[in-house]
């Protein structure tokens, strides 16, 4: 646990009392401040009384009359599309607003680093599409380098919930925009900006706001390198303000499909190999092609970001290699679950957005695709152009013919997993991929992206024998 410094003997009120939540109350009363819980949820406030924590109605008139901050949890909006309403009286208040990650980087440096050889660094990735790759990859290649690595935030534990890090420690974090944009202090050492593609777009107020949010872990926390992926006018932008010059290599620019040039720094992919630039010089190169944790462009994207931060931390490109061919992916990413009689099925339940779906369905020549769900803002007409891999596509969703008439290839409305796996494994030919990439939303039929791809995993392994 990361105790929170700053608030001894003063009240903290906390928003939320979810995983990121709880363990914010618990980081804040090991830093001897004193929590003050508030959750809509009757059955989670009596979780929080029976660790000790003391619940208080944040709603009530005068609720924030002796609260020094509120520690508001990412799902909670605070001004788009509409704030709540507690966050709004905390506001009104003068109160100061501020979320776990906030918390992390203003507590986790701490006096004893003094006495270290080697500083303990942070790295932070955000974009929309990769992240969880990028940080899990990232954290593949440090562990089997041998270094003592932590993995948190929007993948394996929440960022107060990891060990302080000792001598040389090393943590990588996955950051949402839900999580960078109310976050008061943020100061990583090495920060990715993967893509950026529409998405959460009512909370953000649009497609500039979304940005925006991304955009200030570069320009609050002024990372003594960022790695920019600059394949989206967006990164280019974003790269540009933080570089000082043509060959200021505190910038690393990355890109899947086309060659970078120049002075600077450069990791860039093409053809299914990973080539670094320095100085107009070439540093390293990866054949990426058989590797089978990393399909497709959007893949090599992630493995050009992974391989930058790995670069910058000291790592050789060799070593960097041999961590990239033993990756075996992560559960919902990409991830093959069988191969039988020359058909691959490829589970990417995480594709819940328009772009990762077309970057999905570019990773493989032949598709039969199960997609549909909850659409999001902007509907589908990002896929237009996107499906030249498609045989056929298998629509699941409460909504599944609407969403079919949407698409520019053949569909079959097959409404649930069980028909759509059915109908494409009796449909697919050697050679073919059945992929589930939904380009929607889980929520119509599923808790969750995971319980989705648990789904999809069940029908085919059980179909499979």
């Amino acid at each position: 646990m990361i105790p929170v410094l700053g608030f001894a003997e003063a009240n903290v009120a906390v928003l939320g009392l979810g995983r990121s939540g709880l363990a914010t109350a618990r980081a804040l009363r090991a830093g001897e401040a004193i929590p003050v819980c508030w959750d809509d949820n009757p059955a989670t406030r009596e979780a929080a009384e029976a660790e000790g924590f003391t619940c208080r109605d944040l709603h009530k008139q005068g609720a924030f009359d002796d609260i020094a901050s509120l520690i508001v949890s990412p799902g909670i909006p605070h001004l788009y599309p509409k704030s709540n309403p507690v966050v709004r009286a905390a506001l009104e208040a003068g109160v100061p607003v501020d979320n776990d990650i906030g918390l992390f980087f203003r507590s986790v440096a701490t006096p004893e680093w003094d006495n270290f050889e080697r500083l303990p660094r942070v790295v932070a990735v955000t974009g929309s599409n990769g992240k969880s790759t990028t940080v899990a990859l990232l954290h593949h290649i440090l562990e089997s380098a041998g270094k003592e690595v932590q993995m948190a935030g929007n993948i394996g534990r929440g960022v107060l919930d990891i060990d302080p890090p000792t001598d040389g420690g090393l943590v990588v974090l996955e950051l949402s925009s839900y999580q960078i944009e109310l976050a008061r202090s943020l100061t990583p050492d090495v920060a990715i900006f993967t893509n950026l593609s529409p998405d959460h777009l009512d909370r953000h107020g649009g497609l500039g706001g979304y940005f925006a949010a991304k955009r200030r872990l570069f320009a609050e926390g002024g990372p003594d390198r960022a790695i920019i992926g600059v394949d989206e006018d967006e990164g280019m932008f974003l790269a540009g303000q933080m570089s000082m010059g043509q060959a200021d290599d505190r910038v690393i620019r990355v890109s899947s499909g086309r060659k970078l040039a120049g002075a600077g720094w450069n990791v860039f992919a093409r053809k299914g190999f990973l080539s670094e630039y320095r100085k107009g010089r070439q540093a390293g190169s990866i054949d990426l092609r058989a590797m089978t944790g990393l399909p497709g462009a959007h893949n090599h994207q992630n493995a050009c970001a992974a391989y930058a931060a790995a670069r910058t931390l000291g790592l050789a490109p060799r070593m960097i290699e041999g961590a990239l061919e033993t990756y075996p992916g992560l559960p919902h990413r990409s991830q093959t679950i069988a191969e039988v009689d020359g058909v691959r099925y490829v589970n990417d339940s995480k594709a819940t957005n328009v772009d990762s779906a077309a970057k999905a369905l570019s990773a493989f020549k032949k598709v039969r695709w199960i997609c549909g769900g909850l659409e999001k803002d902007g509907g589908l007409e990002g896929l237009k152009g996107a499906t030249g891999t498609v045989q056929k596509a298998y629509v699941i969703g409460r909504e599944a013919a609407k969403f079919a008439l949407q698409l520019d290839v053949e569909a079959e409305v097959c409404g649930s997993m069980a028909v759509a796996v059915e109908r494409a494994m009796a449909d697919a030919q050697e050679g073919e991929t059945v992929l589930l990439a939904p380009a929607a939303a889980s929520f119509d039929q599923y808790d969750s992206f995971e319980k989705r791809g648990d789904d999809f995993i069940a029908e085919v392994t059980g179909r499979l024998g």
